[in-house]
């Protein structure tokens, strides 16, 4: 099933990543086991890290997920280093697999691409999603950036950016993290007035320790709103304090996201079902009736 086809508002969804190059398969088969008894709606599994393997990783995960646990998973591509060739030769294995939904980015440059690799048949995502959508038959997710890609010169160019993307044939949105409510409720706002009225799931990201958060601050330009500098200055030589912090922190955003209707909430649970497990406790029963109350909403 397509993921924007379903009934199911708000929608819960968690990310996961192959291993890496001398990491452990079944390392990601046991973090599988135990994040799907949340029942995420669907998984997202981002393409691999290294070589001519990474596609063939994330495909494989995929399939189990969807084989071996009946949920659908969201299987990351981009442009980098791949030609229509390639991306026809992917859209065939997915639909011998079954696999009928893909997120589509331009995605980071490769190290060990020369220059005219790095971007054969397409140079943007709205290229790669326009290919797609116009010859398979799948569901298209897209990202967005609720504080602008760190890239783009201005808010709007981001969003009329985001709107060429959506026309192209993107069906949903999935943000990149934030910290800052208020900031994705306004980036919402700013998308449903330029015409983008597609679902957009937010993104959420538990901070486990300091240098991890100050790297991804740096390379994504998410800001950090007061209180939660305050989280890192008083727990960062306290490990497990600003675990334990770092969660509850996420589990407030999603309280609040959820209380605001939101379309739907993706966690990106850094393949630690213990993430996945805490927050899910936290925010169940929340989950639960709000799903309720938009079928109630839906049938009547």
């Amino acid at each position: 099933m397509k993921i924007h086809e379903k009934n199911n508002s708000p929608s819960y969804s968690f990310e996961v990543f192959p291993p890496k190059r001398d990491g452990s398969k079944e390392q990601i088969l046991s973090t599988l086991e135990e994040i799907v008894k949340y029942e995420p709606d669907f998984i997202s599994v981002t393409y691999g890290a290294s070589g001519s393997e990474r596609g063939n990783e994330t495909i494989e995960i995929c399939s189990h997920i969807k084989d071996d646990f009946k949920i659908e998973p969201l299987m990351h591509l981009t442009c980098a280093g791949a030609g229509k060739a390639d991306i026809d030769a992917v859209m065939a294995d997915m639909k011998n697999r079954g696999l009928n939904n893909a997120l589509l980015m331009r995605g980071d440059r490769r190290e060990e691409l020369s220059e005219e690799e790095q971007f054969k048949d397409f140079h943007h995502a709205s290229d790669l999603i326009g290919y797609v959508a116009s010859k398979y038959d799948i569901g298209i997710g897209g990202a967005c950036y609720p504080e602008k890609h760190i890239s783009s010169k201005s808010v709007t160019s981001d969003l009329l950016h985001l709107r060429t993307k959506v026309q192209s044939g993107v069906n949903f949105l999935i943000s990149q993290f934030f910290f800052d409510n208020e900031k994705f409720y306004r980036f919402v706002h700013e998308a449903r007035s330029v015409d983008i009225d597609i679902p957009i799931f937010a993104g959420i990201m538990p901070v486990l320790n300091k240098n991890q958060i100050h790297r991804m601050v740096q390379l994504s330009g998410a800001s950090l709103p007061d209180k939660f500098r305050k989280i890192l200055d008083r727990y960062e030589h306290n490990p497990e304090a600003l675990r334990d912090a770092g969660i509850a922190y996420a589990s407030e955003q999603i309280v609040d996201l959820l209380s605001s209707d939101v379309d739907g909430i993706h966690l990106y649970v850094m393949n630690k079902p213990e993430i996945a497990r805490k927050i899910s406790e936290n925010i169940g029963s929340i989950l639960k009736d709000c799903k309720q109350k938009n079928t109630k909403q839906e049938q009547g």
